[in-house]
């Protein structure tokens, strides 16, 4: 492996599709904070991380030139994802001076249901034996992610592009979305109007009252958990009143699924009970609304399908050009050699 992992591979010298698709991303943002400058809290911050993690982007595509084979390849693709974990919470620096829409999907919810669904759950099923395994199933989120990209890096090294790629930019699709649609969901919702409000099926408009007010409740479940501990300490360091419309958890989620489903059925039967647990989680602990899950399940497969094909209209049309070019290339050296 160590052999293999240090080898020597030919790659183009440019940008992989997963860093082009960050810096689009990046700049669409960047251009935003400009049109919102005043209504914001720290733009200044905000445009320098975005100029540090570009001029990061690019370092990394230098130092790949001086030694380019698999871990250096892996290590400009793994920095990218985790730079999901910065972008994530970012969203609420743009949708939090928009007017809250939690109550237009708490009400669609209890026309759909005839009640909250994320009350009626978590209310039956307090048990250690129920709470525990759905926390479970939330915290092996990014377990999941982990597990899908170290198995297509080690087995489909050919299509690990790809798959980053698609990951990274259903992500930046939903997050686009988070910014111009601010749904917080039931764990801010409920609390900010009153658990008497939701019991009487009323819901009314708070505007922008998580521009200011970002508690986060306990939530619901067995509290002496193992799991339910490490939901809850995730929870309250990384989570804000954002993301809940649609469900990325359930969006991406789905999406991994289907990248194991097309690498391996092992792997998909290995991982299918902990996409099930959090599937069901999602609402479970009142993170997301029910609409928001099915939502989220709907959206990955427009989503999967979208950005594969827009992934083999800009890149891999464009390595076929190279790859031609190559050929053309080493041809004409071989004739004039003659």
């Amino acid at each position: 492996m160590a052999l293999d992992l240090f080898k020597r591979v030919e790659s183009r010298k440019g940008l992989f599709a997963v860093e082009k698709i960050t810096l689009i991303y990046n700049l669409l943002t960047s251009i935003l904070i400009l049109f919102m400058f005043q209504r914001m809290d720290h733009p200044l911050h905000m445009l320098w991380d975005r100029a540090v993690i570009a001029a990061m982007t690019f370092l990394l595509m230098y130092l790949y030139r001086l030694a380019p084979c698999k871990f250096s390849a892996f290590v400009r693709i793994a920095i990218q994802m985790s730079l999901l974990s910065y972008w994530y919470p970012d969203t609420f620096e743009f949708n939090r001076v928009f007017p809250n829409l939690d109550h237009l999907f708490a009400t669609a919810e209890q026309w759909m249901f005839g009640g909250q669904p994320a009350v009626w759950f978590c209310h039956a099923f307090p048990q250690m034996w129920v709470s525990e395994p759905f926390n479970m199933g939330y915290f092996a989120y990014y377990p999941m992610i982990l597990v899908v990209t170290l198995f297509y890096f080690i087995y489909r090294f050919d299509l690990f592009e790809k798959m980053s790629f698609v990951l990274v930019t259903c992500f930046f699709i939903y997050y686009l979305i988070y910014i111009f649609v601010p749904v917080a969901g039931p764990q801010f919702y409920f609390p900010a109007i009153g658990m008497d409000s939701v019991s009487q099926g009323v819901f009314p408009s708070i505007g922008d009252y998580f521009n200011h007010n970002q508690e986060l409740l306990p939530g619901p479940g067995y509290q002496h958990g193992f799991f339910y501990s490490l939901v809850e300490g995730s929870q309250q360091v990384g989570e804000r009143p954002t993301a809940a419309f649609p469900s990325s958890h359930v969006g991406v989620s789905t999406i991994l699924m289907i990248m194991a489903w097309r690498a391996s059925k092992k792997l998909f039967a290995c991982l299918m009970p902990f996409y099930l647990l959090l599937c069901g989680a999602t609402v479970y602990i009142q993170a997301h609304y029910l609409i928001d899950a099915i939502a989220g399940f709907v959206s990955a497969f427009v989503l999967y399908v979208l950005v594969t094909k827009m992934f083999k209209k800009w890149f891999r049309s464009a390595d076929v050009q190279v790859m031609r070019w190559t050929y053309h290339r080493v041809t004409q050296s071989l004739t004039e050699n003659k």
